[in-house]
């Protein structure tokens, strides 16, 4: 055996990981990928993923007369990132460079590895503020045919290639827990063999040591992602400009995303940026068909539902459904309260909630044309209904007193006036009376219509909560939900892991969440939606081709 295990060592086999690794394989490199999870986890969080990129004047979106182009993306970018940190020099730059995969090579590379886009493209994070400010200005949410799935295929083939012509293996139950180093460059990771486990994707996993490893290569990539998993790392890192870290929070991903890799680094010499910008969501269901500790799902919200904080006051313009989701978070916070309410109708329910996630999108996972087109058909999705009949969080009435009497009993004190309830219904009712009125939010579900694939699909015709025909009435608790770290390992544009001194770390790279998806913080402060799988991908391809290039 050489002096060397291989000429790349891989650190996390989540999406960034195997892209990585299939970049650094097929130019011909031989390449170990460890990590501490089961072999069923391969592929990580984006199997769990709804799929959505962040594309930039695609031919879906010119399909459906949507004008985008670079320079609007751009301006974004840079409105929602809001850099303004010394440290923010390689973020800018990695978003820079990111808007130009997103509107250059980005679809055509995907699509020439077998990845297809449902046609009718998503508007996330639609901002509401000024046009330099947070939000996309257009639709930009392209899912995948196939959710995350179908993200993670084209990669798990390559790198299974690659296995079969014996120039990459897999290490699972392999947990990193050192770097090695000689002369002051990385030549290696240690760590713990963890005995063998049968636990199903997602769930816990044993921890229990069975033997040591150190493997040696001339480059080392860290694709090990963020801290999510870890509700204790969360709230030490914190933001204080949004004030207390919430009580409870849910798990938007497994418990094994835990950040213990940015310690090991960090300890090694690699600088942390950025490590209190955050994204987690704000429409948090306590799933009622747990797979992990804690497990939530994201509602992804239409912007039709009355948005009342814990003690029923609606919240303020423009923190409605899908607008500004850290804005949304911190304005939570300042209310003494971790969770928030959803009133909205039938109507409202069946056209405008999806569940982030591919095992809550079982006709888009699964490919099945006849199962999409049934989301065209009166009654909500099936899984949708599922979590309205059987989950925690859901209050279904008649009458607007009823509904607020489940409301108080879904919380430890009833803290919700039925009265101002009804006020605050009946005055945003009042305001469906013309096709003009000065709510602001009505204005932007008018608005929304205006494109066709909200009004074909998205967005419910406009009515009042208090519309018998619209019926019944549903409230819905949202608790907060952990799930992407903003900030990382800060990177330069070849991936290279840098020193506190800014200077290239030698032998070590880094990719994915665990750099902020580039740089050690492309999204600045707030993200525009899809770029998480896209960062990934573009952040692994990056340092796959620049740690292979570097092996000699």
């Amino acid at each position: 055996m050489s002096a060397l295990d291989a000429d790349v060592i891989i650190v996390g086999a989540g999406l960034a990981g195997l892209v990585a690794a299939a970049e650094a394989a097929d130019a011909g490199k031989r390449v170990i990928v460890v990590d501490q999870e089961p072999e069923a986890n391969l592929g990580g969080q984006a199997f769990w993923s709804f799929g959505g990129l962040f594309l930039v004047d695609s031919p879906e979106q010119r399909r459906l007369g949507i004008k985008d182009s670079h320079a609007l993306a751009l301006q974004d970018w840079l409105g929602s990132a809001n850099f303004d940190r010394p440290e923010d020099a390689w973020p800018r730059k990695w978003a820079e460079a990111y808007v130009d995969f997103a509107a250059g090579e980005k679809r055509a590379w995907l699509h020439r590895q077998g990845l297809r886009w449902f046609p009718v493209v998503g508007w996330a994070e639609r901002g509401g503020y000024l046009a330099t400010g947070h939000g996309n200005s257009v639709p930009r949410f392209h899912v995948t045919w196939g959710t995350g799935p179908a993200v993670i295929e084209p990669f798990v083939r390559r790198v299974r290639e690659a296995e079969r012509r014996g120039t990459l293996r897999l290490r699972f139950r392999h947990r990193v827990t050192g770097l090695t180093q000689t002369g002051g460059a990385v030549d290696g990771v240690t760590g713990q063999v963890l005995e063998a486990s049968d636990a199903v994707r997602g769930a816990p996993s044993s921890r229990a040591v069975v033997g040591e490893f150190t493997l040696r290569a001339q480059a080392v990539v860290v694709t090990s992602g963020g801290i999510g998993g870890n509700h204790e790392l969360v709230r030490r890192n914190w933001p204080q400009r949004m004030g207390p870290p919430p009580a409870r929070m849910l798990s938007g991903v497994p418990a094994h995303v835990d950040g213990a890799m940015l310690e090991v680094v960090h300890g090694s010499g690699g600088s942390v940026i950025n490590p209190d910008r955050m994204w987690h969501y704000t429409e948090g269901l306590r799933n009622w068909d747990p797979i992990w500790p804690m497990h939530g799902i994201r509602i992804l919200p239409g912007p039709s539902s009355l948005w009342l904080d814990a003690l029923g006051r609606r919240l303020p313009a423009p923190l409605f459904p899908g607008f500004d989701t850290l804005g949304t978070l911190e304005h939570i916070m300042t209310t003494g309260y971790d969770y928030t309410w959803f009133i909205l109708t039938q109507k409202i329910i069946e056209k405008e909630f999806a569940l982030s996630g591919s095992e809550q999108n079982p006709d888009l996972t699964g490919k099945d044309i006849r199962m999409v087109l049934g989301r065209a058909l009166p009654g909500a999705p099936a899984p949708v209904e599922a979590f309205k009949q059987k989950g925690a969080d859901f209050v279904v009435a008649k009458t607007l007193p009823e509904l607020v009497r489940g409301m108080n009993a879904l919380t430890d004190a009833p803290l919700l006036d039925a009265d101002a309830v009804e006020r605050e219904v009946v005055a945003r009712d009042s305001q469906l009376v013309n096709p003009f009125g000065k709510d602001a939010q009505i204005t932007a579900i008018r608005g929304a219509r205006a494109y066709v694939g909200d009004k074909l699909i998205r967005v419910a015709k406009p009515h009042a909560l208090l519309d018998p025909r619209a019926g019944p009435l549903i409230a819905v608790r949202l608790n907060i939900l952990t799930r992407k770290t903003l900030g990382g390992l800060q990177t330069d544009l070849s991936a290279r892991v840098l020193r506190a001194d800014g200077e290239p770390l030698p032998g070590l790279y880094a990719a994915g969440e665990v750099a902020g998806f580039g740089g050690g913080g492309m999204h600045g402060y707030r993200a525009l939606e899809g770029t998480f799988l896209g960062g990934c991908i573009f952040s692994g391809r990056v340092a796959g081709r620049a740690a292979a290039g570097a092996v000699v």
